[in-house]
């Protein structure tokens, strides 16, 4: 069971930089305190994994079929992807760092499935795609409910500071179960764990990350990208939830981070796209890039000099 330690080691790595996603903003905000949000998360992460985060994992098992031995090289080689990318306090995408090491692996062990790739990266470009257009419309849409029923500054601050605290409990239950696949579904593809073990473990890895080393990218992701104020806030949190329980539904694993960062960017094109800081976007997006490169090449080195 030792072979389980890398995959902790990635889950934590992914609560330590996507729990950022789920209350970043309303950390930046200032509406939601820092342990306030970690506890949250870490609750709603767990929860979320145990109901629903089956559904993400054949898509892990069917691209390629891993040993016991490669699966722990695999998690071992996203982990260490995904430290590197917390530690440069850059969102980045969990997701793309295990399937690029999985490729990476069946390089060396075996041939990867590249046509099941295809719906995945199809559904990684569709992510950040789907958190603009539904934050721009949510934007306009809570915000005529708001001209029209919630008048008054007393109601509209209890209107946002719920609507945060349930944005970033939606946003932490659909991390859960979306991307509790990424930690340990290598493993249960390798029946090295069981389906509910996977979840467990998994779950609790990433609530370890959370509680323990997630504050440098909440404040990138609450405040590098654009100025938010508590509205935007809300929805940007909304959006990118909304985004990641549809690709739970369809049995994929995708960023989180790919989601809030659409779901800010569309907050921000609607203020004007001069308030985006293209450069902090561009930063993320070599991120994106290189993280499944990264990955790929780390578990393809570390397999071939251990095989």
């Amino acid at each position: 069971m030792w072979k389980i330690i890398s995959g902790i080691f990635l889950g934590w790595t992914l609560g330590s930089n996507d729990s950022a996603n789920v209350f970043g903003t309303a950390v930046a905000t200032k509406i939601v305190t820092f342990r306030t949000a970690i506890l949250l998360t870490s609750a709603f992460v767990i929860l979320g994994a145990l109901m629903e985060g089956e559904k993400c994992f054949a898509t892990l098992r069917e691209l390629s079929n891993l040993t016991p031995k490669d699966a722990f090289w695999a998690a071992l080689s996203a982990g260490i992807t995904m430290f590197l990318v917390t530690y440069l306090s850059l969102p980045s995408s969990t997701s793309q760092a295990i399937i690029g090491a999985i490729l990476g692996v069946g390089m060396v062990s075996g041939i990867p499935d590249f046509f099941r790739l295809y719906k995945i990266v199809a559904c990684w470009v569709l992510t950040p795609i789907g958190g603009i257009i539904i934050s721009f419309t949510l934007y306009h849409l809570v915000g005529f409910f708001f001209e029209r029923y919630i008048t008054s500054p007393q109601k509209r601050s209890f209107f946002i500071f719920w609507g945060l605290i349930f944005a970033g409990c939606f946003g932490a239950y659909a991390l859960g179960s979306n991307n509790v696949a990424n930690v340990t579904g290598v493993y249960v593809g390798s029946g090295l764990l069981t389906p509910f073990q996977g979840l467990l473990v998994g779950s609790i890895s990433i609530a370890s990350g959370t509680l323990t080393y997630s504050r440098k990218v909440m404040m990138t992701v609450g405040k590098g990208i654009t100025p938010l104020d508590e509205y935007a806030a809300l929805i940007a949190v909304v959006s990118a939830a909304i985004t990641v329980e549809i690709f739970t539904q369809v049995g994929v694993p995708v960023s989180t981070s790919q989601a809030i960062v659409g779901g800010v960017v569309g907050v921000g094109l609607i203020k004007g796209a001069k308030t985006v800081n293209k450069r902090k976007l561009i930063e993320i997006g070599i991120g994106w890039i290189s993280t499944p490169i990264s990955a790929g090449v780390i578990s393809y080195v570390l397999l071939s000099l251990f095989l």
